[in-house]
């Protein structure tokens, strides 16, 4: 351990990498340590910056940290390889134990505050679970029992970046609950957990007090937008959202809270046609298109009532519906014109086949 008076390490000297550790397909944690015994000083959830040496020439590219700050003699960094990657394709292949590289940071504005003493979700997929594994293990560190509801998605079990560590920590406290979500079974494997696309319903059954939650969210754009959609549908208050990108870390505190998502505004007007009955209802775009109709002496076949069983779809003709749905429609015949009636709510007027 570093000295409580050793200087805190800056940029200005190589990280030496001092362990490998192998933990899913594609998948290594790497150790650094400073060589002269420098304290690293960072916050958990931040990032830096790896001067990587790839055949033609140096690459820069940003990891997440994965290690806690509670430790300050080492940082570790845990790396996915995707398809056509350059720069962690050449970590996992040829970084060991004994190499040194230039880096730069920590940085980074999306990290927990100074004294985190609240209810938290964290909400991750694929390597976007390395911030959440140090703010998980950071407030595990504390010798406290942590509030924390882990939810992580996968495409299958034999993916789930740090599950023994996660299960560890979990062992050992009461106040940790982990939620696994995988897109598939592995071959010859049992799988007792959740399957599928994360949706409100899932949400719902694994955490049941997310409104009161903190929720720091980080995985691809496609999913952290889906998981927006979900939290506003189900009237989070999104001032409590955080998240971040694994492919592009946050440069100021305004993009982790500016986003393009679509807000139902409870005083904004909308009509929905029913044409085969030829009747128009005003309604509000809170409102859903089941609703309307029922307000309108209509009978739309329902069933669960929140986009799962799928009774409810209908083709839509003409004008747009914001759809937050739990699975009961396919993706073809959303591109065919229909929509669940129960999730669907109007935007402007909007004509259904009724």
């Amino acid at each position: 351990m570093p000295r409580e008076d050793a200087p805190v390490w800056s940029d200005s000297e190589e990280l030496e990498c001092v362990a490998t550790v192998p933990e899913a397909p594609n998948v290594m944690t790497f150790a650094f340590r400073p060589p002269s015994g420098a304290r690293i000083w960072f916050r958990a959830g931040q990032f830096i910056t790896l001067d990587l040496p790839v055949p033609g020439g140096n690459v820069q590219r940003t990891y997440t940290i994965s290690s806690s700050p509670s430790t300050s003699a080492f940082l570790t960094v845990t790396v996915k390889a995707q398809e056509g990657s350059i720069g962690t394709r050449w970590m996992l292949d040829n970084l060991r134990p004994g190499a040194r590289i230039r880096a730069y940071g920590p940085a980074g504005h999306f990290h927990m505050p100074p004294q985190p003493d609240g209810k938290y979700l964290f909400i991750s997929a694929g390597s976007g679970v390395t911030p959440m594994m140090s703010m998980a293990a950071f407030l595990w560190e504390r010798g406290e029992d942590p509030d924390i509801a882990f939810v992580h998605c996968a495409h299958s079990p034999n993916n789930i970046i740090f599950r023994q560590k996660l299960e560890y920590m979990a062992s050992r406290v009461s106040g940790l609950k982990l939620h696994f979500v995988v897109g598939r079974d592995d071959p010859y494997t049992v799988w007792t957990g959740y399957r599928g696309r994360l949706t409100s319903l899932m949400l719902g059954l694994m955490v049941q007090d997310y409104l009161d939650r903190d929720v720091y969210c980080c995985g691809p754009e496609g999913f952290m937008e889906n998981v927006r959609e979900i939290l506003i549908s189900l009237g989070y208050d999104m001032d409590k959202y955080h998240q971040e990108s694994f492919a592009a870390p946050a440069e100021s505190r305004a993009e982790l809270t500016e986003f393009d998502d679509l807000v139902l505004d409870e005083s904004a007007k909308a009509s929905v046609i029913f044409a085969k009955s030829g009747v128009t209802s005003d309604c509000f775009e809170t409102d859903t298109v089941l609703g309307v109709a029922r307000a309108s002496g209509l009978n739309i076949p329902s069933g669960c009532t929140f986009g799962l069983c799928g009774t409810c779809k209908v083709r839509k003709r003409s004008g747009d519906v914001h759809m937050v749905h739990n699975g009961g429609i396919s993706d073809e015949d959303i591109e065919a014109g229909y929509i669940l009636a129960c999730c669907s709510n109007p935007i402007g007027t909007v004509e259904v086949e009724i």
